[in-house]
């Protein structure tokens, strides 16, 4: 039932997919592969194959993006191996960039 005169609104709600950021892992000449490759399985969720890959991909070529995720999650995932290297005394590097 309407009434004369009644005005309808529509609202509108958009709800946007939070930007990613890439989280790179840098080589060094320290870290031990293995380290590298439980990181990855322990705390990015990889397969046992997919992070001997990405740890070959960071020890040939420098750096290599391990995985994309909302900015606060990315970090997390960073400060998490980070002070897991540290607290074995690496020098292991991470960075997060946007994607």
């Amino acid at each position: 039932m309407s009434v004369k005169g009644e005005t309808k609104e529509k609202v509108r709600i958009n709800i946007r997919e939070p930007r990613h950021y890439r989280v790179i892992m840098h080589n060094d000449d320290f870290t031990p592969m293995d380290f590298v490759v439980e990181i990855l399985m322990d705390i990015f969720h990889k397969g046992g194959a997919e992070a001997e890959r990405l740890m070959l991909m960071v020890h040939e070529s420098g750096r290599a993006a391990v995985g994309a995720y909302p900015l606060d999650i990315a970090a997390s995932k960073v400060q998490t191996a980070l002070g897991r290297a540290r607290a074995e005394g690496y020098p292991f590097r991470m960075t997060v960039e946007e994607a």
